[in-house]
């Protein structure tokens, strides 16, 4: 994939108190390349439960190549790319949601639990230019796969 149309990729997942933030964590190493760092943050429920907030913003090239390339083995791929009209805001952001129970077993499946935003380049800062945009990258990724 020579160049790529984002400027950056946020991941963030919660670890409440019924969870094991080991394991949270791991879920969200499932995107990221090895080494990365990973930024946690303490926050409190309403009742007053402890919730960890694990969160990471890949910003290199190669580091967003890296995520992208597990992006592409989800399974509902074409779904994803019909919804883009959907999922990119005026914003130019791409919004996903991702399963973070099947994250932990390195599957990668739309759901709840891990947030992807993705800022999408756009010339000029149009949604429409970044949806061509970001269709643009997952068709590649499709055809790389």
């Amino acid at each position: 994939m020579a160049t790529i149309p984002l400027h950056y990729i946020d991941l963030r997942t919660f670890c409440y108190a019924t969870e094991d933030e080991k394991r949270v964590e791991e879920a969200l190493w499932t995107f990221l390349p090895e080494e990365f760092e990973i930024d946690r943050t303490e926050s409190e429920g309403h009742y007053g439960d402890r919730i960890l907030v694990f969160s990471a913003r890949v910003e290199n090239a190669d580091d967003i190549r890296h995520v992208l390339s597990r992006l592409a083995d989800l399974e509902e791929f074409s779904r994803l790319i019909d919804e883009l009209d959907d999922r990119v805001t005026e914003n130019t952001e791409l919004f996903l949601r991702l399963d973070k129970q099947a994250a932990f077993s390195e599957e990668v499946r739309l759901g709840d639990g891990i947030t992807f935003r993705a800022k999408v380049e756009a010339y000029p800062a149009k949604k429409a230019q970044a949806v061509e945009n970001a269709e643009d990258v997952l068709e590649r990724l499709r055809t790389e796969k």
